[in-house]
């Protein structure tokens, strides 16, 4: 049996949203190891991460949205995780972004939001999209209300703990 799966890139003005590879696998299990990682409940070992990088995959196999490896346009570098994150636990999809060192600080993750929430409300054709975000994560909480996002109660997890919710602009407010 054959199926035809293939995930849409998204190319922004730095940025290549694009299908992880196997190449990717050293910068996301750095990432994962490090201290940086807490703020997604890290740190972890390198078999999680491997674990973790499929998932990626499969969650576009399973329902047909989900996120990207985020790439330097010119370098195809690695930066980072962004898109749709929907586990069978959560409370409804999400946009999550994660990025990994060499990303930090330059606006990578809120470029690869805002392409993802554009896919989510163009492509997709969804009028609503939140963001969780763990409450002591100072830098994601920033870049959600750059997103222009607004915090609308609480989710607990039971591996995560709880996480602030926070609701992006509806489709009409950032078209």
């Amino acid at each position: 049996m054959s199926v035809d799966f293939r995930i849409p890139e998204i190319e922004t003005e730095r940025l290549r949203l694009r299908l992880p590879r196997a190449s990717d696998l050293r910068a996301h299990v750095a990432f994962r190891a490090s201290e940086r990682s807490r703020g997604v409940g890290g740190p972890f070992d390198a078999a999680s991460s491997f674990h973790h990088l499929a998932g990626v995959v499969g969650q576009w196999q399973l329902r047909g949205y989900g996120r990207w490896m985020v790439a330097d346009r010119e370098t195809d570098e690695p930066l980072g995780l962004v898109g749709v994150y929907h586990p069978d636990d959560w409370p409804e999809a999400e946009i999550g972004w994660t990025v990994y060192e060499a990303a930090e600080g330059k606006g990578i993750a809120r470029e690869a939001a805002i392409a993802t929430r554009d896919f989510v409300y163009g492509t997709l054709g969804w009028t609503r999209i939140i963001s969780l975000i763990m409450t002591d994560n100072d830098r994601s909480i920033r870049l959600a209300e750059r997103l222009g996002c607004r915090k609308d109660g609480t989710f607990t997890h039971a591996e995560y703990g709880t996480m602030d919710i926070w609701v992006h602009p509806a489709p009409e407010a950032v078209q």
